[in-house]
């Protein structure tokens, strides 16, 4: 096995994958402030159970992804997180 794929693995084992992971990023039409937050909360909801929760946060913030929730962050909370490094 390779070291990238070994490293990806997490990704394979994330609670996100499937038909609900459109709501982890904006949808590409226009979005109210008050669906952006019911699609954010369902999207920390299915993190929240998800075993892989710390590979998928350490991965965004390394990366420095600027969309969409990861790890249980949404792109706000992780500039903050980052900020304060």
């Amino acid at each position: 096995m390779s070291v990238l794929i070994a490293t990806q693995d997490w990704r394979l084992r994330a609670a996100c994958r499937g038909p609900q992971s459109t709501v982890f990023f904006p949808p590409p039409r226009f979005e109210r402030k008050e669906e952006k937050r019911q699609r954010e909360r369902q999207a920390k909801e299915i993190c929240s159970s998800c075993s892989v929760l710390g590979d998928c946060r350490n991965h965004a913030l390394s990366r420095g992804e600027q969309h969409g929730i990861w790890g249980g962050l949404s792109e706000n909370e992780r500039r903050s997180l980052l900020d304060l490094s």
